[in-house]
This record gives structure tokens, C-alpha cells and sequence, in this order.
């Protein structure tokens, strides 16, 4: 069969899942229901595809390699013409920038997403207009370890895996959460490293009553984190100046803390104190 004659491409970060226990693990995690649609990010041969279209839901997915095009229709041709399937030839990236994909008021996000994307595909559907119900992802184990490590409310403890920027930015719009660490061993080819399924719950902007305050607290935690070895004192001079050490005093940061060691609560508290100063 052709599909079979159809290998992963390195160059667009293909790992193609090959267990069917943890395909259904995923759709189980979307808590599905039958009136959802599901936007599906590289659905290479269709085998998560499979999985997400038997739970009854409308599945629009996008698929940026041409050779897995032919494949995929010829696969769901049935629910193509019932249109329970819609298949986008494209650059899922570019495709969202553009608004083209015909998606619904609500959906939910769920897929085996390339792991040099991660941080791109999370940080831009989390930031989008249109932003999902939820997202249910395949990501690699210690990035799903490092954005769930710890509460949004709690600052690092000795031995705790340390905040970055996507680990933040995640908090800041939802709660997320490691449903299941997958062995390399379910993917085709096996990647280097064990991977997990993430599950972001509740994506809202309630952290951000207005755009001016989303766009400066992302400034705020882009300049904290700014120079990793340098104190974050020395880091947010550049927005507080002369402010800064009774600045984050008052918020409850230590004078020698380092962005990693920040919670999110300390950021947005960051946020509120800067704009009160404008």
C-alpha cells in the first residue's frame, strides 16, 4: 500500500505513532463528545486521525506533507464526503496567521504535534483570537515535566524544575496538565527522547483584562528572562530602573531571584506594578 511505501521526513520532525492504546489514551484526554470539532495538526497516515473521527467527532486537520495528501484522502473519503473530515493542505503556522481554517467559535486542539514546533504551535493558539477549549498534545517528556512542575502560585523550591517562558506563558492562560509519559518505543521512527501527552485545561484570558496588559506582561517576562545567568534584578532595571530591588520587594521576589525561579502570580503582580508606573 502506499502508505506503507511512505517514510518520516527528519526535516519535518515526523515520528509517527504506532500505538493504538495510547492514540486512544489522547482522544480520551479530549474528553470528546460528538457535537465537538477537533483540529488536528499533522495527521501524517491518519493513525490518531483514525482514533479522533470513531469518537464522533468533526475532525478538520492540516497537513503540510504533500506525500501523506493522497494518503489521507483516500483513507476517510467516506467521511470527507460526509464532511465529518476536512483535510487543508498547508503550513499550520501560516494557515493560523491568515485565519483560513474555517474553524468554529469553539474546538478543541488535539495532536501529535512536531516537537521543534512545540513552543511555537502551543504559544501561538494560546495567543490567538480563537483560542481552544482545550489542547491535548504530544509533546516531548521534559518539556510536559518542566510546564507542569509546579503550581502557578508557588515559587521554585530547592530541587524543583525551574520556570521558562513557555512554562509561564502556559500557566498564564490555562492549567496544564501530564496525563501519560509515552516510551519512545510507540513512535515510528523512535525519537531520541520519551514523550508524554499534555493536556492545557481551562484556556481563558482572565489573567489579562485588556490586549495592553497581555502585551506587557509578555514584555516583562521577554526582559526577565532576557539574560539567564544575570539576577533578575539586573534584568528588569531596563523597565523599573532605580525601582526595581523595593519593586520586587513588594511583590515578594527576593532581591538575588532569578526568572526561573519566579511564579507566575510574581509576574503578573510584575505586570500590574508597571503599568501603574506608567
Amino acid at each position: 500500500m502506499l502508505k506503507d511505501m511512505v517514510h518520516a521526513k527528519k526535516s519535518l520532525g515526523q515520528n509517527f505513532l504506532n500505538s493504538k492504546s495510547v492514540a486512544r489514551d489522547i482522544v480520551r484526554a479530549g474528553e470528546l463528545l460528538p457535537t465537538d470539532t477537533v483540529l488536528e495538526i499533522g495527521p501524517g497516515k491518519g493513525f490518531l486521525t483514525k482514533e479522533l473521527l470513531a469518537s464522533g467527532v468533526h475532525v478538520i486537520a492540516v497537513e503540510k506533507d504533500d506525500r501523506m495528501i493522497p494518503i489521507l484522502a483516500e483513507k476517510f473519503a467516506e467521511e470527507i464526503a460526509n464532511k465529518r473530515f476536512i483535510l487543508i493542505h498547508g503550513d499550520i503556522l501560516e494557515n493560523l496567521e491568515k485565519n483560513t481554517l474555517g474553524l468554529p467559535p469553539s474546538y478543541k486542539l488535539v495532536a501529535n504535534i512536531p516537537y521543534y514546533l512545540t513552543g511555537q504551535i502551543i504559544r501561538m493558539f494560546l495567543e490567538a483570537g480563537e483560542k481552544p477549549q482545550k489542547m491535548i498534545l504530544m509533546v516531548q517528556k521534559e518539556v510536559a515535566t518542566r510546564i507542569v512542575a509546579r503550581p502557578s502560585t508557588r515559587v521554585a523550591r530547592a530541587g524543583e524544575r525551574k520556570e521558562s517562558i513557555l512554562s509561564i506563558a502556559v500557566k498564564a492562560y490555562g492549567t496544564p496538565k501530564l496525563i501519560k509519559k509515552v516510551p519512545a518505543r510507540y513512535f515510528t521512527p523512535a525519537p531520541k527522547v520519551d514523550s508524554a501527552i499534555l493536556a492545557i485545561e481551562n484556556i481563558s484570558n482572565t489573567n489579562f483584562p485588556n490586549p495592553a496588559t497581555e502585551k506587557h506582561f509578555f514584555e516583562i517576562l521577554h526582559t526577565g528572562f532576557a539574560h539567564k545567568r544575570k539576577m533578575l534584578t539586573g534584568n528588569l532595571k531596563e523597565i523599573f530602573e532605580s525601582k526595581t530591588i523595593q519593586i520586587l520587594k513588594e511583590v515578594g521576589i527576593l532581591e538575588n531571584a532569578r526568572a526561573e525561579n519566579v511564579s507566575l502570580e510574581q509576574w503578573i503582580a510584575l505586570t500590574l506594578k508597571s503599568l501603574h508606573l506608567r
